[in-house]
């Protein structure tokens, strides 16, 4: 079957209610989580961003069954692909297997920080493209010398790896993220339910004689028994979703993602994001992206203050109704 994950959503939530929220996802029956690496919050309304890596960590400890996931990390500008290496490795020892290295260009807003601008699209994908060769070839476990247009890496070697390497997802959007990262990375993970992107994935992997690959996304819901708080929390906390990745990548502060989405109207997001305590609707709107071919969706309840209700009263419920509408997995 297609397989349910949950949304650690660090932008929205503290660290020490993000483990709690790891914990109950577990026993809820969610088979995988996926944790965002963010600097910044979307919205000065969400409130938070913890260090992703510290409590990716903490999760790891508390959690016993369930996949992890960095949902994503940008290895180029903040972090450099030998330390993001480090990390990955290190969560995969301490999850015993558990943890897949989700991988991604990055959003101005969290990489201007450190001071060192922000490139065009088709730089940051070259940087992603060398960022992926490094972190590859360390979990290798070699000692690994790169000099690259981006980036160099001088006598480096990971001395604490898992048995089996790291896996990677990278994220794509269009046909040449998908044309560079496809033979590159071992998943992908996407936004969108766009058949076509998955398949000139699976063709191009194919074509390179390379096994089929889980195919990630996330759904972000709004899950209340009062429809109309459900719409206002969706309104307050995620109308930035509907701007689309080129202009979410590119702007740099919340104030810049709350003067551009202030024409957004608490109906134009109820359009978009299942709002509500319709569990049949959420179905039908996940039922999208299992068309599409995704193999793995991670559903994301948007509000802190909702999270221990939705764990506790509807989660149950909702991944028996999806399990039994999605279709036997393929890969």
């Amino acid at each position: 079957m297609t397989r349910f994950g949950y949304t650690l959503m660090t932008e929205q939530s503290g660290p020490r209610s993000l483990v709690d929220y790891a914990v109950r996802a577990e026993d809820a029956g969610f088979e995988f989580e996926v944790m965002s690496d963010h600097y910044f919050p979307w919205l000065d309304t969400q409130g938070h961003s913890p260090y992703a890596w510290s409590v990716l960590g903490a999760v790891s400890q508390a959690t016993q069954r369930v996949g992890l996931m960095s949902y994503v990390t940008c290895p180029t500008l903040r972090y450099h692909p030998a330390v993001v290496a480090q990390k990955a490795a290190t969560v995969g020892l301490l999850s015993e297997g558990r943890f897949t290295l989700g991988l991604g260009a990055g959003e101005n807003l969290n990489e201007h920080v450190v001071g060192a601008g922000w490139p065009a699209v088709d730089e940051r994908h070259e940087m992603l493209s060398e960022a992926v060769q490094i972190i590859a070839a360390l979990f290798e476990g070699n000692l690994l010398s790169f000099r690259g247009d981006h980036f160099q890496v001088d006598s480096a070697r990971l001395w604490d790896l898992p048995d089996d390497p790291v896996e990677i997802g990278v994220a794509v959007s269009g046909e040449q993220s998908v044309g560079t990262f496809a033979t590159l990375a071992d998943h992908l993970i996407s936004t969108e339910p766009k058949q076509g992107l998955l398949h000139q994935w699976d063709s191009a992997r194919a074509d390179a004689d390379l096994p089929a690959s889980r195919k990630v996304a996330q759904m972000p819901i709004s899950w209340d028994p009062d429809p109309d708080a459900a719409v206002q929390r969706a309104h307050e906390q995620f109308r930035w979703f509907g701007l689309g990745w080129p202009v979410n990548a590119n702007l740099p502060t919340t104030e810049a993602f709350d003067h551009a989405s202030a024409f957004v109207r608490p109906e134009d997001v109820a359009e978009s994001i299942p709002c509500g305590p319709d569990l049949d609707a959420i179905v039908e709107a996940a039922s999208a992206f299992w068309e599409a071919g995704y193999t793995d969706l991670a559903l994301h309840q948007i509000g802190d203050a909702k999270q221990e209700e939705f764990l506790g009263t509807a989660a149950g419920p909702l991944l028996e109704k999806l399990r039994a509408a999605a279709p036997e997995a393929t890969d």
